[in-house]
């Protein structure tokens, strides 16, 4: 009753508002305006937070607040209509702490309120004909609105699951029984930190070490969705190794191949398979999952399934794509508030749009950014791409290179088969001028990336690497590439421009400079250089080349 007394009711009341119906731990509330309304909403998220702060994480409120503007009927007790349908339904796609409100709200908003203003997309409302286009407001975080380290949420499990079975020991010459149980080991150590699987523990696979088996009835009586099998035919100090993944759901094996190498060199052997299949075999469960998630009709649609779908437009940069990813992201947080992966993303989500979007308030997304990534390691500390993208908002945005390392550290010694951890920890160290450690963190990153559209991120990363390495000739091969796979991305045509530019290609530097132009015609050297992150005295020539290939100042 204390916050209701001292916060709740005199906050609506300064906005010309009343509370007309209680829903038992909320409330119905109508103002004189929509901006009013929605200002309301935003100042009293902060105030909640800032009275109930200093309170234990259990005791803490949170609410989530949907704003509409409609004709209503409104009666002693009570209000109704469909624009207070729409007003309750929004509320449910918030984070607790934040604000959701309809386009008619938005269109209403002051300009800087309406400048921040985040646009999530069309949403397909309970029960509404009609998707309904919203945008959410960015009061403070409500204090206690996020789970305890280590809690997680229902769909944790909804990630696309795997079993590794001991690979078989097939007709050869030799004890090759250890060499198919360390292979599988290996395998199963190069999986350890991808988050897009959920590998069932190896004890619960030994029991299918004897014998054949059919892959599509172990995984159907261990209810995985893919079976990863293989065997293992030594001759002499020779070996081959066979790997297949099935499809369980569907009936099929989706991959297959053959490995050879020599059993003095069995660790490095080891290595090489568990490398490639991390490179191919995930990014074929991530595709084959995403067709089926486009499948299904909404009713039947998870927050991973939502999270996939996010991802797909994520990486393509254009405005339309990238606005979407983040509505797709909104509802997988409001199915699953506990599930860590689509916070992750959403503070990937914050990153892009500063660095190659455009952002109305970098300031304020890098504190989004930051916020999302650590509300993603509070639900999963062992989160090593939430670990990585913490330690890149350090880095990139906050220039806070001593915690950006401590998180990048963590990230690969949890993930040590992600790439993007390797990827932004190479990013870090370029920042700070170390050269030949981000060249090895970014070739790292560069081989597990998967075989598909993101490989462009990685292939900046590396060409950065070797620009402050000093390797310019490397660092334009492969800013190349990454243009050639995504000629929507910013920063590796800036860098491709640079490289350039330090060989003396000047006319290549100037038809790459005025690619950047068409994708970014607002681009000034001056407004860029007070956020470019990389230290003294590689700024200065990072500019310098810039502006010496025509970019305007």
């Amino acid at each position: 009753m204390r916050l209701r007394d001292e916060v709740i009711e005199p906050g609506i009341a300064a906005h010309s508002g009343r509370i007309v119906k209680n829903t038992g731990d909320g409330f119905i509330a109508i103002f004189d305006t929509a901006d009013g309304a929605a200002t309301c909403a935003v100042e009293l998220q902060r105030a909640l937070a800032r009275a109930t702060v200093a309170q234990p994480p259990s005791l803490r409120i949170a609410f989530r607040m949907g704003v509409n503007f409609a004709d209503i009927i409104a009666e002693k007790g009570d209000v109704y209509g469909e624009g207070v349908n729409v007003a309750a339904r929004l509320q449910t796609y918030a984070e607790p702490g934040d604000v959701i409100v309809s386009q008619v709200v938005a269109d209403k908003l002051q300009p800087k309120a309406r400048t921040d203003a985040i646009d999530l997309g069309e949403l397909l409302l309970r029960n509404m004909q009609k998707p309904v286009r919203v945008y959410a407001l960015r009061p403070e975080p409500a204090a206690g609105s996020r789970l305890r380290l280590g809690e997680v949420g229902a769909d944790e499990e909804a990630r696309p699951s795997i079993a590794l079975l001991p690979f078989r020991t097939l007709h050869g010459d030799g004890d090759s029984d250890n060499v198919a149980l360390g292979m599988v080991d290996a395998i199963a150590h190069g999986f350890s930190g991808l988050k897009d699987l959920f590998v069932i523990s190896r004890g619960t696979t030994l029991s299918f070490a004897s014998g054949s088996v059919d892959p599509i009835d172990v995984g159907r009586r261990l209810d995985v969705r893919y079976i990863l099998s293989g065997g293992v035919l030594r001759s002499g100090n020779r070996l081959r190794v066979y790997t297949e993944l099935t499809d369980v759901v569907g009936g099929t094996v989706v991959y297959s191949e053959r490995h050879d190498g020599a059993l003095d060199d069995l660790f490095n052997l080891q290595d090489r398979i568990a490398f490639r299949l991390v490179k191919i075999i995930a990014p074929n469960v991530r595709e084959l999952e995403l067709r089926r998630a486009l499948r299904k009709h909404p009713s039947s649609i998870t927050a991973y399934d939502l999270l996939l779908q996010a991802l797909d437009l994520l990486y393509r940069m254009d405005a339309d794509s990238f606005r979407k990813a983040r509505g797709l992201l909104q509802q997988a947080i409001a199915h699953d508030p506990g599930y860590a992966p689509p916070y992750t993303y959403v503070a990937l989500w914050y990153i892009f749009r500063v660095g190659e979007i455009g952002s109305p308030d970098p300031d304020g997304d890098a504190k989004a950014a930051a916020d999302h990534a650590l509300a993603a390691i509070e639900r999963d500390g062992s989160d090593a791409l939430a670990l990585a993208i913490y330690g890149h908002v350090q880095s990139f945005l906050l220039r806070d290179s001593s915690t950006a390392f401590s998180f990048l550290d963590q990230a690969i010694e949890l993930g040590p088969s992600v790439a993007m951890a390797w990827s932004m920890s190479s990013a870090a160290r370029g920042y700070m001028g170390n050269g030949p450690l981000a060249v090895a963190h970014a070739e790292r990153g560069q081989r597990l990336a998967p075989a598909d559209r993101y490989t462009f991120w990685h292939e900046g990363i590396l060409a950065q690497a070797h620009y402050v390495n000093g390797d310019y000739e490397q660092a334009a091969i492969w800013a190349r590439s990454a243009v050639a796979h995504n000629r929507s991305i910013r920063f590796t045509s800036r860098t491709l421009i640079a490289s350039l530019m330090a060989q003396g290609r000047r006319a290549e530097a100037e038809a790459a400079a005025r690619h950047l132009l068409t994708l970014q015609p607002d681009f000034r050297v001056g407004v860029y250089a007070p956020r470019c992150p990389f230290v003294e005295p590689i700024l200065a020539g990072w500019l310098g080349r810039l502006r010496e290939a025509g970019l305007p100042e």
